[in-house]
């Protein structure tokens, strides 16, 4: 892997030139604030205050059904996931207990159960629904789709089961997190 001349003394690691590493070394070494799409290193935009506080509901209120029914492990922002030929860091993510057998110190090599994006006001529709896509292709079994401006979460279980949840509604988990509910409205407050 070659490097680039620059690095981000912030970070103090080099950032390799784009399409010089592979899918398995970014889960090797996941590179912090990226993501990796077909062989290329992706920026990943810095969250507002109102992403953050939103993530953070989110956290609030499903961590703990999913600790105490001991249903699996929820991620945050930062931890890596393979999707395909995709290293991808949702929001927040859920896998299953009987999923977790894996290595803790890498990336993950698995997709998650459930995959949660926070829209950000940089982020462009398309590349959202790509990614959601993205997941159910790898075998995410679910991803929630959280948009702070219309206030809704748009929950995809397939490219034709998708549905939108407003304000008046009560988001579930379904059969991903089977007994979590949660009045929508409460991931905005």
């Amino acid at each position: 892997m070659t490097q680039l001349e620059t690095h981000d003394p912030l970070r103090d690691i080099s950032i390799p030139e784009p399409g010089m590493m592979t899918l398995e070394e970014f889960l090797e070494n996941d590179v912090e604030g990226y993501e990796y799409i077909k062989g290329e290193l992706i920026p990943m935009a810095a969250a507002s205050r109102r992403h953050g506080r939103i993530s953070i509901n989110i956290i609030r209120y499903l961590d703990p059904h999913i600790y105490e029914n001991k249903l699996g492990e929820l991620y945050p922002a930062n931890t890596s996931f393979k999707v395909g030929e995709r290293v991808l860091k949702p929001d927040v993510a859920f896998i299953a207990s009987e999923r977790l057998d894996v290595d803790e110190d890498k990336g993950l090599p698995i997709p998650p159960d459930l995959a949660i994006e926070v829209v950000s006001p940089s982020d462009i529709h398309s590349r959202v629904i790509g990614k959601a896509l993205a997941y159910l292709d790898a075998g995410t079994r679910c991803v929630w789709i959280v948009d702070p401006v219309s206030k809704t979460v748009t929950v995809y279980k397939s490219e034709t089961d998708i549905k939108t949840f407003t304000r008046e509604d009560t988001l579930t988990g379904e059969d991903v997190v089977p007994g979590f509910s949660c009045p929508v409205k409460l991931l905005f407050e």
